[in-house]
């Protein structure tokens, strides 16, 4: 704050005299705004990212009245499958209605409601097929019963794939009569980055990103992996509650400071880079997997290796959508911001 304080002293000053050259942020203000590449694929991460982050909400919600009691596993999993059937049409409508608030309610936006009903549930489908076959390969009771399959197939199709195309026909209504509302006009052609450091990069910051958000659910993590994994009882859920309100405050604030430090040495590619630095949490969550396996977790086997592997793999993949998603939202609202503060001809 006090950075952007300067800013907007030092950049009045120039408005003011009208002789100094503009440098730093305000000089990309026209390409800042400028759409990003695959755009249905990004506004589809952005509406899976809003499912999921209100289906943990609801999850700690029902979990903190104590509605989970200790020993009864299966109530927790049963209330993540229905509220992920339920919150489908989150998923539908944010992605619709960013989708068209971009680029007009007549766009293509029925790619993007396809892009949002899969990009999450497919790779779920594929890995659990994948490990449900080695269940029963190995004659393990982990294995699913063919009828518990056609029902959850059922739940998807009778209940979230619906939930999520009416979510995207309100979305994209609600778009209708409003565009995104720059507060700063695009050019037309995209101005030329100039070359940084090293660590200043795209890896870098992504690296940097998922650190510190990681360390601030580090301990709580291991009680997590115990309990899903060590067979151990949970029942501090008050403290996960705030172990995940303290993730999404860094995650927010520490990709915003990102996002400025990128605007600073005038890159305007922000918006998958959000995205990008606000996930990568999900990176060091997979990390910390093979700490934990070889470490600490005393499993064996491909059975036990392929479960837990894949699982996780689709965990991490979770909270990468789920923590991007935030890391964007914060981004977007501190951009906007910053621009509508100075003037921009």
């Amino acid at each position: 704050m006090r950075v952007l304080k300067n800013d907007f002293s030092r950049y009045s000053e120039q408005d003011l005299e009208e002789e100094e050259e503009e440098t730093g942020w305000k000089l990309i203000y026209g390409d800042v705004f400028r759409l990003p590449p695959a755009l249905p694929v990004f506004c589809a991460y952005i509406g899976t990212g809003a499912q999921l982050f209100s289906l943990i909400v609801f999850l700690l919600l029902l979990a903190v009245m104590n509605l989970f009691y200790p020993g009864n596993r299966g109530a927790m999993y049963t209330a993540a499958i229905v509220l992920y059937a339920l919150t489908a049409g989150t998923a539908g409508f944010v992605s619709a209605h960013l989708y068209c608030r971009l680029t007009g309610p007549e766009s293509r936006w029925a790619t993007t409601l396809v892009l949002s009903a899969t990009l999450f549930p497919v790779p779920l489908f594929l890995m659990f097929v994948f490990l449900n076959t080695v269940a029963i390969a190995y004659n393990s009771q982990a294995a699913l019963p063919f009828g518990s399959i056609v029902v959850i197939l059922f739940i998807w199709i009778l209940v979230t794939l619906p939930l999520n195309i009416i979510g995207g026909i309100l979305g994209r209504n609600f778009a209708k009569g409003k565009d995104f509302d720059a507060p700063c006009r695009t050019k037309k052609i995209p101005r030329q980055i100039p070359p940084v450091v090293w660590y200043r990069q795209g890896p870098c910051q992504v690296f940097m990103a998922g650190f510190l958000p990681f360390s601030a659910i580090y301990i709580e993590l291991h009680y997590i992996f115990a309990s899903v994994w060590g067979h151990k009882l949970y029942t501090l859920y008050g403290i996960l509650l705030i172990a995940f309100i303290m993730l999404i405050i860094v995650t927010s604030f520490i990709t915003v400071a990102l996002t400025y430090f990128q605007l600073a040495i005038e890159d305007h590619r922000w918006w998958w880079r959000s995205l990008f630095c606000g996930g990568s949490t999900g990176f060091f969550i997979y990390t910390y997997c093979f700490f934990y396996y070889f470490g600490r977790s005393g499993m064996f086997g491909f059975l036990q290796t392929s479960f837990f592997f894949g699982y996780m793999l689709l965990a991490s993949y979770a909270a990468f959508i789920m923590l991007g998603t935030v890391g964007f939202a914060s981004s977007l609202v501190f951009v906007r911001r910053i621009y509508r503060a100075i003037k921009c001809e």
